[in-house]
């Protein structure tokens, strides 16, 4: 006789609460989009930024630490965090201060004896005399009103800028008379530092300038006629790049010239 069959009993467990875990796959989809999203948005910013904006972005990218060369116009505050001016960015600096003495009235007889010169230092700024003194006291290191009015307009431009300076004095071959222990030397060295003293009370900051040069007639504008008013001038050199520390300025020779 054939044994009974068995009946097959299933059990139905029903689980309640939350339906379990799904898995991170999601997580990683959303980070994506997320990620796009910033990304389009840079985009969108950077399209409609200035070309200022556009060259600091990208000289730090170039650069991230900083050491090499920046890029950018760094003609804001001085307070952010402006790129150094580099070597393309002088000729923009150059037509600002330009600008600046032509649109001010009271320089506005004087602004051939302000001649500025992209060099291979960075933009140099000379201010040319004429045969009554037209920015210094005639054989004195004395600014005259001109001379402080202009250095002051300068000082407050170059002052927005991180980059550093250089200031020299230069003369005549003229012979220096009334004085024995007074020359050429002494009258460029001391010409270079009343113009950074009155430029640094005048927006320039105390830390921008790193030499202060006196040339005497050693550096002639106009080699071939070294008598001429120009070559006594006072110059001052808005640098590429910030200078290392150097010596102090010359301030010994013979040579002597009136004015």
């Amino acid at each position: 006789m054939p044994a009974p069959v068995q009946p097959i009993v299933i059990i139905r467990r029903v689980r309640k609460g939350h339906g379990g875990h799904h898995g991170g796959a999601w997580k990683v989809a959303y980070a994506d989009f997320v990620t796009a999203m910033m990304a389009l948005f840079m985009v969108l910013w950077l399209v409609s930024s200035s070309e200022q904006v556009k060259k600091a972005i990208g000289g730090y990218f170039n650069d991230p630490t900083g050491k090499g060369k920046e890029v950018g116009n760094g003609l804001r505050g001085a307070g952010g965090e402006s790129p150094s001016l580099q070597k393309d960015d002088m000729a923009k600096l150059k037509e600002k201060l330009e600008q600046a003495i032509k649109t001010s009235q009271p320089f506005q007889k004087i602004k051939e004896h302000v001649v500025m010169t992209v060099t291979g230092e960075g933009l140099r700024v000379e201010l040319l005399e004429d045969s009554k003194g037209m920015f210094f006291q005639s054989g004195s290191a004395e600014p005259t009103d001109y001379g402080k009015a202009l250095m002051a307009l300068l000082a407050s431009e170059i002052g927005k800028l991180p980059n550093k300076v250089t200031m020299e004095g230069h003369t005549d071959s003229k012979v220096f008379s009334g004085r024995n222990d007074y020359s050429n030397w002494e009258l460029s060295a001391d010409r270079a530092n009343a113009a950074r003293r009155w430029m640094q009370a005048n927006g320039m900051r105390d830390d921008q300038v790193t030499q202060v040069r006196g040339f005497a007639d050693q550096s002639l504008r106009k080699p071939d006629n070294p008598e001429d008013d120009s070559n006594r001038r006072v110059s001052f050199i808005i640098q590429y790049q910030p200078a290392p520390e150097v010596g102090a300025p010359a301030v010994s020779g013979a040579s002597g010239a009136k004015r």
